[in-house]
């Protein structure tokens, strides 16, 4: 049997709140994952737009308000400064839309990653005062840590609003105002907006300011839909704000009521957009335009978003897939890569990574706007000891490391850090390596690297980032002191904080076993990060299993009560925990449909197996 933990741990109905008394009614199953999930009132599904969080709380949003009321109406030159991921893109795509809608003088640059690095640096100003001669510079997804680049532009007249979402415990740089929830002193009572989140209240309230003094104004509730993209592609943790913002973008996508760049990559990919749903933002979407800034720029990806036309919209959104094809084919060998450095780390039981500048390593992870399939990454060994992987190599591509990094995390549940070289041409000792780092549950991966800052205050030059995504930038000579330092840190910790948890909603009842029961739990709830999608378990006799292109496992299974046979499959299965004599097995599962030529029905996504009875 499989070892679970479930989360829902009450007892139905004694501890049934008399709000959900009539979802119980209805289904038993529903009620148990929401209460699961913290909601014992069905207010806490309201999700109308006046429910959303005023914007009072912002701290310094009234300011912004007024510097760009002034810029528009005086005519100022405005240049949006953006960020390279999709969040960034989102971001950019919204300011460009309301601000030209209301008037402004507006353009955008995107830093190169290859070429500026991330934010607002000085020589991303001396960028946009060469091309733009700016009066006025609105960061998006960047900023909060960016205090040269806001000295260059104030030494140059430059008027800076910034909007970021990301941690600092450092007091703000001296821009005219920054709009950002997790900043020193900020008020505001949800700290999971992302960036396009930010930008998303600024230009609301800019809106509501403009209309009460009778000037252009925008409905910019009308590109939730980017909203929706960038929040579920930045894996922004999905409180009830959040939730209200995706509800309302999903709903508009799935009407028709959004910008063709989103309808020409969904029509790329083959899917739907009147069937789309939550994951499809994070697993089809986000990724296309991710691509564009992990291989070339972003700006084909913010043009993308911003095409008014089909024809040029299906154009970008051709050269996006592209891109993503390219990545995934730079991924995938720094994945061969990975695994085989592991394999020998694990042949050799090593018990500390140390790996000098000429070694490999990388696996697989998201920087901030791929979510991953984990069912889709292939088994490796774990290397005996270690809490902490850390990788480099002199060739990877630094557009890919963060996937890389999280990959690797997914699948040794380890914290993950992958480092490539800042700049492909100098890979000498002095010279920049950045890395990509992603966390588990319990460790702190920015205060982590904070900490190690902190004390060894020679070894990091920048960092930045969350809870569980950071990025940081050391000299290359650094790098074995760095991973011996992080290791160590680990080392420090609860052992208990490293020993992966599997959860479960529970058992299913022979009712759920109905297209009605799971077009409602992927269309009629808006699952992701900090709203965790549900995984069941059961125990199913098996009357059929076969194997596809030798790594994915198909079943047919029978479940109590139920009088059809229930498929299943297991991507890159775990031939160690297969056995091909199995007559019943208990399975960790998601709900899914299988939509094929026409024909629906309900299949498993096993997330893990155990045979528990053989034929003999």
């Amino acid at each position: 049997m499989l070892t679970l933990t479930p989360r829902f741990t009450g007892t139905l109905p004694n501890d049934l709140p008399d709000s959900l008394k009539s979802l119980y009614q209805v289904s038993p199953t529903l009620t148990r994952l929401l209460l699961a999930r913290g909601i014992k009132n069905t207010s806490a599904l309201d999700y109308r737009l006046s429910n959303l969080l005023p914007a009072d709380g912002l701290k310094d949003i009234d300011e912004a308000v007024k510097i760009l009321d002034e810029a528009i109406e005086k005519q100022k030159r405005i240049l949006i400064i953006g960020d390279f991921d999709c969040d960034g893109a989102t971001s950019t795509a919204l300011m460009m839309r309301v601000l030209t809608e209301m008037g402004a003088k507006v353009d955008f640059v995107v830093p190169d990653r290859f070429k500026y690095g991330y934010g607002l640096t000085p020589e991303i100003v001396q960028l946009g005062i060469d091309q733009f001669s700016p009066e006025v510079i609105v960061t998006v997804d960047n900023g909060i840590s960016s205090h040269e680049g806001v000295a260059k532009a104030n030494e140059n007249n430059i008027t800076v609003v910034i909007t970021d979402h990301h941690l600092t415990t450092k007091p703000t740089p001296k821009a005219q105002a920054v709009v950002n929830p997790n900043q020193l002193q900020c008020e505001f009572d949800s700290k999971a907006l992302v960036g396009v989140g930010v930008a998303f209240y600024l230009l609301g309230r800019l809106s509501k300011f403009r209309r009460e003094a009778g000037r252009l104004s925008v409905q910019v509730s009308r590109y939730l839909d980017l909203v929706a993209l960038g929040t579920i592609a930045d894996v922004g943790v999905l409180d009830h704000n959040n939730r209200t913002l995706v509800t309302h973008g999903l709903a508009a996508i799935r009407e028709g009521r959004c910008c063709l760049g989103i309808l020409a990559l969904l029509e790329l990919a083959g899917r739907d957009p009147q069937k789309m749903n939550v994951q499809d933002f994070g697993f089809v979407i986000g990724p296309r335009i991710n691509a564009a800034g992990r291989m070339d720029n972003m700006r084909i990806g913010i043009e993308c978003l911003l095409a008014d036309d089909m024809q040029q919209a299906k154009s970008l959104a051709y050269e996006l897939d592209k891109l993503n094809k390219e990545r995934r084919y730079v991924e995938g060998g720094m994945r061969e890569q990975a695994d085989e450095i592991l394999r020998q780390l694990q042949q050799a039981e090593t018990d500390t990574l140390q790996l000098t500048t000429e070694a490999h390593g990388s696996e697989i992870s998201s920087e901030e706007g791929d979510l991953i399939q984990t069912y889709s990454v292939e088994k490796t060994t774990k290397p005996s000891g270690l809490r902490s992987l850390i990788l480099y190599q002199d060739d990877w591509h630094q557009g890919v490391i963060g996937i890389v990094a999280g990959r690797l995390k997914e699948t040794h549940y380890r914290p993950s850090i992958v480092f490539a070289p800042a700049n492909e041409t100098n890979v000498g000792p002095l010279d920049a390596i950045k890395g990509s780092a992603r966390s588990i549950p319990g460790i702190h991966i920015r205060d982590a690297i904070e900490s190690i800052a902190e004390s060894n205050p020679e070894l990091i030059t920048h960092f930045g980032g969350h809870a569980m995504a950071a990025g940081l930038t050391i000299q290359k000579k650094n790098f074995e002191a760095f991973a011996k330092s992080f290791e160590d840190l680990m080392q420090s910790l609860d052992p208990s904080l490293f020993e992966e948890i599997q959860f479960t909603d529970g058992e299913l009842s022979a009712q759920d076993f109905s297209l009605q029961f799971v077009e409602q739990l992927n269309h009629s709830y808006i699952w992701g990060h900090g709203f965790v999608a549900p995984q069941f378990d059961g125990l199913f006799e098996v009357l059929g299993a076969k194997i596809l292109k030798d790594k994915h496992l198909k079943l047919s299974l029978k479940y109590p009560n139920v009088m059809y046979p229930v498929d299943a499959i297991w991507f890159n299965y775990d031939s160690d925990k297969w056995d091909y004599r199995a007559k019943q097995v208990h399975l960790l599962f998601e709900l899914n449909i299988n939509d094929w030529n026409g024909n629906q029905n309900i299949q498993l996504m096993i997330k893990d197996l155990a045979v528990t009875e053989i034929t003999p």
